[in-house]
């Protein structure tokens, strides 16, 4: 049964900063949030995986940027903080066994709307995550979705907040369905002008003989915590690692392909747009030992 802790005072220099463990069904946002009510929020999700937390700074560091981006106050990262281990422990406490793999998601918004001087509302919860050992392993289909927008837009329209990790996240749910509905596991979204960008929820990884090569995140990306964590493991095994802007006709010509994010790891894609992939199941099982090992 997931766990559920409602932060108090949840920004920076909000007097009476606490967490407090609550039960799964008790309230814990007012039907007028504007995170419900707008999707005027942001989040994070840390991934557990076999009791330990995985690059849990990088995901507290990327909640405070997204926050900014919002012009939301900046949060408290310390409540934050305990808010996760609180309950990643009530979780794990919970359990007969410690599972492979189990999520906790932060999230904070600007709190209830149309109220003046109204506090933002912040609250995590953990849960256990299926089994993605299969895909970690096998790989999985994936096809490239356009996002309807060239590439570089943030620049110019820094109010369409890409590079976000914000809660308005319909279009990414309406593309994984799609893609689920045409027998693939996820999606890789493009640029109108022909740009490589993201998945829904993990960043691209494109190797092209020892040289590994992810989207350059000031094109307006995530900067992918699990994919900082993949870089260097992958360069303790000799490839050289860079970001850079990266076309969609390269992923034809790739070696290998993967998505990386913090719950998931490392996956390796073994079919794109119908095209087939080689899967080194030898270098991914690897370096997802060695994410692991890292926390």
């Amino acid at each position: 049964m997931p766990t559920l802790v409602i932060c108090g005072a949840p920004a920076a220099g909000m007097p009476g900063a606490s967490s407090r463990l609550a039960g799964p069904d008790d309230a814990a946002i007012r039907v007028t949030d504007a995170g419900l009510t707008r999707g005027d929020g942001v989040f994070e999700t840390v991934g557990v995986h076999g009791g330990r937390m995985h690059d849990l700074e990088p995901h507290l560091e990327r909640l405070a940027q997204s926050a900014a981006m919002l012009d939301l106050p900046a949060p408290d990262l310390g409540v934050f903080r305990d808010a996760i281990a609180l309950a990643v422990r009530s979780l794990l406490d919970g359990l007969d066994e410690v599972p492979a793999t189990a999520l906790c998601k932060v999230v904070y918004t600007r709190g209830p709307e149309g109220v003046e001087g109204a506090p933002p509302t912040g609250f995590a919860f953990a849960d256990v995550y299926p089994d993605v050992t299969r895909e970690r392993t096998e790989g999985i289909a994936v096809l490239t979705l356009t996002r309807g927008y060239p590439h570089g837009i943030g620049a110019e329209a820094p109010w369409l907040l890409v590079g976000a990790k914000t809660l308005s996240y319909a279009v990414n749910m309406a593309a994984l369905r799609h893609v689920k509905a045409r027998g693939a596991q996820e999606a890789i979204f493009t640029t109108s002008d022909g740009f490589v960008l993201e998945a829904p929820r993990a960043t691209v990884l494109m190797r092209h003989g020892d040289q590994v090569v992810t989207p350059a995140v000031d094109g307006g990306l995530l900067h992918g915590t699990a994919q900082r964590a993949a870089f260097e493991a992958l360069e303790r095994h000799g490839l050289a690692c860079t970001y850079r802007d990266v076309r969609v006709d390269e992923l034809a010509t790739a070696d290998a392909l993967w998505l990386t994010d913090s719950v998931n790891l490392l996956r390796p894609i073994r079919e794109l747009d119908g095209r087939a992939y080689a899967v080194d199941a030898a270098l991914t099982g690897a370096v997802n030992e060695e994410m692991l090992a890292g926390g």
